[in-house]
């Protein structure tokens, strides 16, 4: 009797039906884009690396331009919250899309024409429609009669003040203030200048969030509660 195992053709009905064979998923259009990705790189010397460091430099450039910029802060102006040579993330969707600057924001805007050439950190702490009065009796700056407690973020040993100011704030404009009130140039010293030393809700580049730098100032910037209880102009809380 013939033992020897006879070899049969395996049933091919009888496959898994997931298939492992590959299939050439690629179409034209993403051969092409392969193909022109390949002839830039070649183009470019150090090839592909080259090629990845400008698209990621190209990927910063939009995000500086478009939505989160860094900024180094100058002076003491804003102390003590931040220091000379802190670096800020500035958010610039922040008042992109229908919002506005609020009191106890603290912005970055540009102070060309009405402060200086140059880009300035301060807080809000007037809007349009406000009326703005330092002091009351107990030294403290009012907004629309309301008086604020700012100590959270005052420079230690400064008052609201030493000038005193009465103003209303136009609409579409901001009265801002450094938190080293002693060491700030700011809103009340441009009071007698074109524009009242009022900051054009349009030249704000944006909220800073975030203090980034250095690494031990690791800080999210929120916005002070101070003026929570502020009623808007007409009347309102705001």
């Amino acid at each position: 009797m013939d033992t020897e195992a006879q070899p049969t053709e395996r049933d091919r009905s009888s496959r898994p039906s997931g298939s492992e064979e590959i299939s050439d998923t690629e179409g034209p259009e993403e051969r092409s884009r392969f193909a022109l990705v390949s002839r830039i790189a070649d183009w470019l010397p150090g090839g592909r690396i080259t090629l990845t460091l400008l698209i990621c430099l190209l990927f910063l450039l939009l995000l500086s331009t478009f939505v989160l910029q860094p900024f180094q802060i100058p002076s003491g102006s804003m102390e003590r919250e931040l220091r000379i040579g802190d670096r800020v993330l500035v958010n610039k969707l922040a008042y992109r899309f229908g919002a506005e600057p609020r009191r106890g924001d603290v912005v970055v805007f540009d102070g060309t024409g009405h402060f200086g050439n140059a880009d300035y950190i301060k807080r809000v702490v007037g809007v349009g429609g406000d009326r703005v009065v330092c002091c009351d009796k107990e030294g403290r700056l009012q907004v629309n009669g309301r008086s604020v407690d700012e100590s959270t973020f005052l420079h230690p040993g400064d008052s609201a003040s030493t000038v005193p100011f009465d103003v209303v704030v136009p609409d579409g404009t901001l009265f801002v203030l450094g938190d080293h009130r002693s060491a700030s140039s700011d809103s009340r010293d441009h009071l007698g200048s074109p524009g009242g030393g009022m900051v054009p809700v349009g030249d704000v580049i944006g909220r800073a969030d975030w203090i980034v730098w250095p690494v031990g100032h690791l800080t999210r910037l929120h916005r002070s509660g101070a003026y929570a209880r502020v009623p808007t102009a007409d009347g309102a809380h705001g």
